[in-house]
């Protein structure tokens, strides 16, 4: 019997590079696949491990030439990584390289744009919701997983500090979640989806555009401005999972990260919710 055909490599490599020029900062968002053909044929047949790149090797090859191309556009990346592969092992005769990109458009105010803050492309999904009867409508509108992310102007410092805490405090993360958020109207408004969008924009350009000691802190402030937008709502809820963009440390490859490499991550995630009412 022989071994027809064989290729190896990393999946699901995420990253995102962040180019900072002061505070105007681009994020590049990708998921990697990378598979190598070439002269591995022994590890499966021997087994003999001696050409193999180990998988958490490639992932690294992946992270240490985004650092070194913050701002390659997304083929441009892939080629850079092919060309790791292909100049640095000889056993190496193919490479191949699948990169999904999360595309972050750049959020813009009183039509200004905004240096640090963007929306996920293709975002959210408007939702209702309808009680009636014969006696009462009640409507709820909303949008549910509406991301969106600010590279800086975030922190979460002065919690609990115990045997159970590994977590740093600091005054300076990226901030990022995928919104659920409902409100209840009271009457209705003159157009239901003009009002939907003025209340999101001002629930986002609370999150933008302050500084946030916290998920709590912006959710608690983003329904104020909500209610302060509409007068026709009663009350917002919102739930808002953290989206993580972990440093990564470089320091083994020589390599600083000025907060310009990050592992994005959602699982486990921060779960934050909490309802903003109206005074009774």
């Amino acid at each position: 019997m022989a071994l027809l055909q064989n290729t190896y490599g990393k999946g699901r490599v995420r990253v995102l590079r962040l180019y900072r020029d002061g505070q105007y900062h681009e994020p590049r968002e990708t998921s990697a696949k990378v598979l190598l053909e070439g002269d591995f044929s022994r590890s499966y047949t021997g087994p003999d491990n001696s050409t193999v790149i180990a998988t958490d090797s490639i992932k690294n090859i992946v992270n240490v030439v985004g650092r070194e191309n913050l701002r390659l556009s997304t083929e441009e990346y892939g080629v850079a990584i092919a060309k790791k592969f292909l100049d640095g092992y000889p056993q190496v005769e193919r490479v191949n390289v699948e990169l999904v990109e999360t595309q972050w458009q750049r959020l813009s105010f009183d039509g200004k744009p905004h240096d640090y803050s963007f929306t996920r492309a293709g975002n959210g999904n408007p939702i209702a919701k309808i009680v009636a009867s014969r006696n009462s409508t009640e409507i709820e509108s909303g949008v549910d997983g509406f991301t969106f992310m600010k590279t800086t102007e975030s922190g979460w410092v002065d919690y609990v500090m115990d045997e159970h805490t590994s977590l740093a405090e600091t005054r300076d993360r990226i901030a990022a979640t995928s919104m659920l958020a409902t409100w209840r109207w009271t009457s209705n408004p003159k157009s239901f989806p003009e009002a939907n969008n003025a209340i999101l924009q001002a629930m986002i350009k609370e999150f933008a555009t302050t500084y946030s000691e916290g998920v709590q802190d912006s959710m608690y402030r983003m329904g104020l401005r909500a209610l302060d937008a509409m007068p026709e709502i009663s009350e917002v809820a919102m739930a808002m999972p953290n989206l993580h963009y972990i440093p990564m440390n470089l320091s083994h490859f020589k390599l600083d990260n000025p907060s310009v490499m990050f592992l994005p991550t959602n699982e486990p995630h921060g779960q934050i919710q909490c309802t903003v009412g109206r005074d009774k």
